[in-house]
């Protein structure tokens, strides 16, 4: 059962923190969208809104708040069955509404959706739930896409001048921590949130294995960047290495050489890379390279879930607001699981056995992207805290890298 007071807190939290962190732009920043991957702001604080307005308003309170019917074509992003939708490379063009008609229209959604949650019959809450988590998906967008922006403008403008404290530990020394064989139990439990890809629990055989204490740091992957890991087709897969070559790929998205050093674009703006954090903006290829360079493997999700699950879910998340990962610090044994950086696995994106996608519309949140996508697992120093879990599976294509994706080293 849905707490109502609960989901009222979370909802005003939510809400409030998609605000917070457009915050820092400009209208002019708000509506950039420089490649079709990305969306820009304003996109972002609309489809959010019409997450609510055309799920929870339109079918459940007696109809949408929005004040032009063709707004649910501009900001429906891929719900065939819930109508038109703007084509998505095109977002960058809609000038119309403008940020000031999208923002009273936030508002009108929230006093709305307030009232309703007060009083909707608790088994309608779930659609609710669900478009919190959507929400904090797309704030994690909303940064990612803008720091894209930012790389592309020659200014190299930041989005915050200063993050979070650095820890003060020093880097830990990479290990390793080996699991002897079991039947391990994944996937979300019955009770409580989760997306319907992390259903249903079931169990796997996982095999004896060997987890890396902590992510590969940029001072690592340096080395293999050095020693021409994108120069040898030996250590990419097929698909991989006619991607390194047809988009030039000689380092991370946004490591550029200043003389001997590197430097790579933060949110932060453009700084020496951190050798002890973690790499980021890594495609799975590029994790899988450098993984048979290193003489290991990436670990499958059935080996991440199963080394997570003696794990609390501590990290550097978005709420630290240092938007940039941070160095593996501490006495835990396996550093760096949850947050700082999405860790790509082995594992291609699928459904579990007997999975069930939700009813309706919101049955191709998940399911129908089951295809040509691998899976990442833990968070990252971009995600909110509350929106992580030990069964969250994050996908996206093997040739992704403007995300905050890293990697972590395993071998049998």
């Amino acid at each position: 059962m849905i707490d109502r007071a609960e989901l009222t807190r979370r909802y005003q939290l939510v809400r409030r923190r998609t605000l917070d962190l457009a915050a820092p732009l400009s209208p002019e920043d708000m509506g950039v969208q420089s490649m079709p991957d990305a969306s820009p702001t304003k996109w972002h604080l609309a489809h959010t809104t019409w997450f609510f307005d055309e799920f929870v308003l339109a079918r459940h309170d007696g109809g949408r708040a929005a004040p032009r019917e063709e707004w649910a074509v501009l900001y429906n992003s891929y719900y065939e069955a819930a109508g038109e939708r703007h084509a998505r490379h095109a977002r960058g063009v809609l000038s119309r509404p403008t940020l000031e008609e999208v923002l009273a229209w936030r508002g009108r959604v929230d006093e709305r959706m307030l009232d309703w949650i007060a009083r909707a019959p608790a088994d309608r809450l779930d659609v609710a739930l669900l478009g919190t988590h959507h929400e904090e998906q797309h704030q994690e967008l909303l940064l990612t896409d803008i720091q894209h922006a930012f790389s592309e403008n020659p200014l190299l403008p930041a989005y915050a001048r200063q993050g979070g404290p650095r820890p003060q530990d020093g880097l830990r020394p990479m290990a390793w921590r080996r699991y002897e064989e079991t039947v391990a139990t994944i996937g979300a439990p019955a009770d409580g949130f989760a997306f319907d890809n992390e259903r249903p629990r079931h169990r796997v055989i996982v095999g004896p294995f060997s987890l890396a204490t902590r992510a590969v740091t940029n001072s690592e992957y340096a080395r293999f960047v050095e020693d021409g890991g994108y120069d040898r087709p030996g250590l990419w897969l097929s698909d991989g290495w006619s991607t390194v070559k047809s988009s030039g790929w000689r380092a991370p998205l946004y490591w550029r050489r200043r003389g001997s050093e590197w430097w790579t674009f933060t949110l932060r703006g453009l700084e020496p890379i951190d050798a002890d954090a973690p790499v980021a903006h890594v495609s799975f290829y590029e994790a899988d390279a450098y993984a048979r360079w290193a003489e290991a493997r990436l670990p499958t999700e059935g080996e991440w879930e199963r080394a997570a699950a003696g794990e609390s879910v501590n990290g550097h998340f978005v709420e630290s607001a240092r938007f940039v990962p941070a160095a593996a610090a501490g006495d835990s044994p396996l550093a760096q699981l949850f947050g700082d950086v999405w860790e790509w696995t082995a594992s291609a994106y699928g459904p579990y056995p007997r999975f069930t996608a939700l009813p309706g519309a919101l049955g191709e949140y998940n399911g129908k992207f089951m295809s040509g996508q691998m899976v990442l697992r833990g968070g990252s120093c971009l995600s909110p805290r509350e929106h992580l879990r030990h069964s969250y599976r994050n996908f996206f294509p093997p040739h992704a890298r403007w995300q905050m994706t890293g990697l972590r080293l395993a071998r049998d």
